[in-house]
């Protein structure tokens, strides 16, 4: 029995066709010769759309041998592979591109990667009014929706951009520190307190509401040692908050020490001490100080010109200083880090910009002159990309305007200036969330530049509500003063809204009955009067005294008493009794004589 008819009996019994499927063949000739055919047309289509000239290739030649033709086929199908339109080929006379427009089109590119860096939002502008006096001191919360201002007016204002209508007013405003003005305002990082610093010797924390948390304890300023005090004992010129600890803010002073506080003690004494010291080794007043963006450095400017750097964890020696960085004698008004933790600005009394990076500390990296400063807060703080910086300038009154200059970070060139109001500049603020500025002038404004389109929320969210109206009935002339533990006696209740109370009264019908209108005619005047007389005298008259009656003739209204006189003497009749002669008085009715009618008028004869 062969192996073929032993392999069909197989499949016969086994009940199935065969023991496994054929492997198909492939003719990879054939294969490869429509792929290169396909794309071939493919990218002479390409071609076509972008109206460049076929180049012919030629031909291989027959004699060649199928291992060149596999080589060739290999190096068309790689570059008919690539991916995109192809390269155009070199410039002939028949396919030339326009120079002009490539060099136009690279341009408006490079101008497109340029404007975002550069760009500044400033093509809308909104005035808050805090006062009349220098606003000294700004801040905004992280998330942007609360800005608290303070000004040499002792006032600190509250202003909340959700809350607020076109009128664009503050819902809170208070004095912190009494008689003493703002230099400083500072949100911590989670935006839940406020660090007031004012010119006293004691910084204080506020919630973001307005109620006090912690007021600094106050040294004892009888110590030379600053060492031996718990505070500061003299006036307070800078403090910022720890990016990274929350609870932890700086403060600097006059008395030429740096102190760092924390929350949970509440103030009464500080963590650290740090003492600035000029070059001969005595003190030295700091006049701004501020955390690096890691929280790892701590910077001051001293009233010196110099400028020192100490590590979180040294609590006495620096770790960098600067001598001479600005003009003795001239205070520094602010000093800035930037995210890379390396290079920092200031901002200097002697009208200077300068630029430092910490491996070359020995000398700034670029300086801005002739940019005036006549206030000790000034800011210069850098943009939200970094790679603008911007400070304000300040101008004597009635001698210009001030203006707000945005200079590169690279070499410090001023790439942009922009005249905010009649009086100096003096502290700015760029927002990274808003992409808003907020500028505080000396004349009590504060000024929001925006741009609609690429600003967000902020001064946005403001000026499109309309102005609410005021409800005459919910404002108190008085306020009340509330003794909850006196006597009830003099207890009075506490005052509160009036809606409710006149919705009650609204329902009372008595409360809410019309009065009735005046009469009209002769009798009415000014109410219902005629029933009782045509004059307010008698009106009150007849409601006071209510046995009275308004009658025309006198007589007749006295002589209703004669029997009650007689019968009942009250006042004058009894005491003349027995001596007074009897009285006749005549009536209506009897007609006199002639005798009688000349002694009219006289006392009766007897």
């Amino acid at each position: 029995m062969s192996s073929n008819s032993a392999g069909k009996s197989m499949e016969e019994v086994m009940g199935f066709g065969g023991f496994g499927k054929k492997a198909k063949s492939f003719d990879l000739q054939a294969i490869f010769e429509e792929t290169r055919r396909t794309a071939q047309e493919r990218s002479k289509k390409n071609l076509e759309l972008n109206n460049i000239a076929v180049p012919t290739k030629e031909k291989p030649s027959v004699s060649e041998n199928t291992f060149m033709k596999k080589i060739i086929f290999r190096e068309e199908s790689d570059e008919d592979a690539t991916i995109g339109p192809p390269m155009p080929p070199p410039e002939s006379s028949g396919n030339k591109l326009n120079k002009e427009d490539t060099d136009d089109s690279d341009e408006s590119d490079e101008e497109e990667e340029e404007n975002p860096g550069t760009f500044i939002p400033a093509t809308h502008e909104v005035s808050l009014k805090h006062g009349t006096k220098p606003v000294s001191s700004l801040a905004l919360d992280p998330s942007g929706a609360r800005l608290v201002t303070g000004s040499h007016d002792f006032e600190m204002r509250f202003w909340d951009f959700a809350g607020m209508d076109r009128a664009l007013q503050s819902f809170r405003h208070l004095t912190p520190c009494e008689c003493h003005h703002m230099m400083n305002l500072d949100f911590s990082s989670t935006g839940e307190h406020i660090l007031v610093v004012a010119a006293n010797s004691q910084a204080k924390v506020f919630d973001r509401d307005g109620y006090e948390v912690l007021e600094c304890v106050k040294g004892d300023q009888y110590l030379n040692d600053m060492y031996n005090t718990k505070g500061h004992n003299s006036m307070l010129n800078g403090g910022y908050w720890n990016p990274k600890i929350k609870d932890e803010f700086l403060t600097c002073s006059n008395d030429g020490t740096i102190r760092t506080w924390l929350l949970k003690d509440e103030g009464k004494k500080c963590q650290t001490i740090r003492k600035c010291k000029d070059k001969s080794g005595r003190r030295a007043q700091p006049t701004c100080c501020c955390y690096s963006r890691d929280g790892k450095l701590l910077a001051a400017a001293t009233n010196d010109g110099s400028i020192s750097l100490w590590d979180v964890k040294m609590k006495v020696h620096t770790t960098h200083v600067v001598r001479n960085a600005h003009t003795s004698g001239s205070d520094t008004s602010s000093i800035r880090f930037a995210h890379d933790n390396k290079t920092f600005c200031t901002r200097g009394g002697d009208d200077t910009v300068k630029l430092w990076d910490i491996r070359k500390i020995k000398h700034p990296v670029a300086t801005a002159c002739d940019l005036t400063n006549f206030f000790p807060v000034t800011d210069c703080i850098f943009s939200p990309n970094e790679k603008l910086l911007m400070t304000g300038t300040s101008v004597k009154r009635d001698a210009g305007r001030g203006k707000i200059v945005f200079m590169d970070r690279t070499d410090l060139e001023i790439v942009n200036e922009i005249e905010v109001s009649d009086s100096s500049a003096i502290r700015c603020l760029w927002h990274p969330k808003l992409n808003q500025i907020m500028v505080g002038t000396a004349d009590g404004n504060v000024k929001i530049l925006y741009d609609p389109e690429r600003s967000v929320r902020g001064a946005k969210l403001s000026v499109v509500k309309k102005r609410k109206k005021l409800n005459q009935s919910e404002v108190f002339i008085r306020h009340k003063i509330i003794t909850p533990y006196s006597l009830p006696l003099y207890r009075e209740d506490r005052e509160r809204s009036t809606k409710k109370q006149e919705e009650k009264d609204r329902k009372d019908p008595i409360k809410s009955h019309k009065p009735m209108a005046p009469l009209s005619g002769r009798g009415g005047a000014g109410g219902r009067l005629k029933a009782h007389g045509s004059t307010l005298a008698s009106f009150i008259m007849k409601s006071i005294a209510k046995d009275t009656h308004d009658d025309s003739n006198p007589r007749d209204a006295i002589l209703k008493h004669a029997t009650a006189a007689e019968s009942n003497p009250k006042w004058v009749s009894h005491a003349y009794a027995k001596t007074q002669p009897e009285t006749i008085f005549r009536t209506s009715d009897d007609s006199l004589s002639e005798d009688e009618d000349s002694h009219e008028g006289k006392s009766p004869r007897i």
